[in-house]
């Protein structure tokens, strides 16, 4: 920051317009454009954390003209200086106590209730998930799962950006070994899929983007449910159907997964019977031919597989 240029003393300047006085009402829209000014100073000489504040007064500003759309805009931008100053903290590995990223999520909160308050839901599930990511990114999955589980409810009316959300959420659920809840998320996921996608598609056959969820909910669950290994006594009715189709001879009419290509099903279907047969030497054969297959998430849950079946 130039230190011949006194910041704060046209901040307070700024906020002093803004008392009552006497006869004389503040010129708040005045006053909110001058805060606006001053947060991209501040933005410019690499001071987030005060560009954020001033995108709160900003905000207060635009509440006191009734002006939602501004309120949330300036709500926004100030969540996103704030969470600046926390990652730039982190690089540098400033001690504190998380006072910047606190800050972000209450602006984000705000913002996000300001969206929904003017009918914006669609705003609202955005700002989730890009508080949702931030906080992944953080290594703070426990934390990110609530944001994007608000996401998948705010975007229920638009199937694939809700299938998004929630496939999100079953990372962060992954992440921190709810290996129980990530199979219940998949297998919700997979009836919406069914359920939403047939109605774009033809037939009774999901095509597109929905095929491609119903093909990663798939391997999930399989990959799943060969780690939690569910005795017959406590494996769900839908989960049992789901292991019954890569068993030793499915039945003719159950040739599963139309949505995987014959490849990878029985590449599927020769895990399965590893896992249950305990043939630790198939399944390191196995983790290089179905690894082409699988992304980075399915390749860790199934290096957790053999590790279990090795030292388990």
């Amino acid at each position: 920051m130039q230190a011949q240029v006194d910041y704060m003393g046209k901040y307070k300047q700024v906020s002093n317009k803004l008392k009552k006085r006497f006869l004389r009402k503040p010129n708040v829209a005045e006053a909110s454009e001058q805060f606006s000014s001053l947060s991209k100073v501040f933005s410019g000489q690499e001071c987030p954390q005060y560009a954020g504040f001033c995108c709160l007064a900003q905000a207060r500003c635009e509440q006191t003209l009734s002006n939602n759309p501004g309120e949330a805009f300036a709500l926004t931008k100030a969540a996103r200086m704030f969470m600046e100053a926390h990652f730039n903290d982190k690089y540098l590995r400033c001690p504190g106590f998380e006072e910047h990223l606190s800050a972000a999520i209450n602006c984000y909160n705000h913002a996000v209730r300001v969206n929904i308050e003017n009918k914006q839901p669609a705003l609202a599930a955005t700002l989730c998930l890009e508080l949702g990511n931030a906080l992944r990114n953080l290594n703070k999955s426990a934390e990110a799962l609530t944001y994007y589980q608000r996401a998948a409810e705010l975007q229920y009316q638009n199937p694939l950006d809700c299938l998004n959300s929630l496939d999100l959420m079953a990372s962060c659920l992954i992440a921190i070994s709810d290996y129980d809840g990530a199979l219940t998320l998949y297998t919700e996921m997979t009836y919406l899929a069914q359920e939403r996608g047939v109605g774009s598609s033809v037939g009774s056959r999901p095509i597109g983007a929905f095929c491609d969820i119903l093909a990663r909910c798939e391997i999930n669950r399989v990959l799943l449910l060969m780690l939690l290994q569910p005795t017959p006594q406590r494996i769900r009715p839908e989960h049992a159907k789901t292991l019954e189709n890569y068993s030793w001879e499915p039945p003719d009419d159950s040739i599963p997964a139309t949505c995987l290509s014959e490849e990878l099903y029985l590449l599927l279907q020769s895990v399965v019977i590893s896992c249950q047969s305990r043939d630790i030497s198939s399944l390191k054969l196995l983790q290089s031919d179905i690894g082409c297959h699988l992304n980075g998430e399915q390749k860790s849950v199934l290096q957790l597989i053999l590790q279990d079946m090795m030292y388990g």
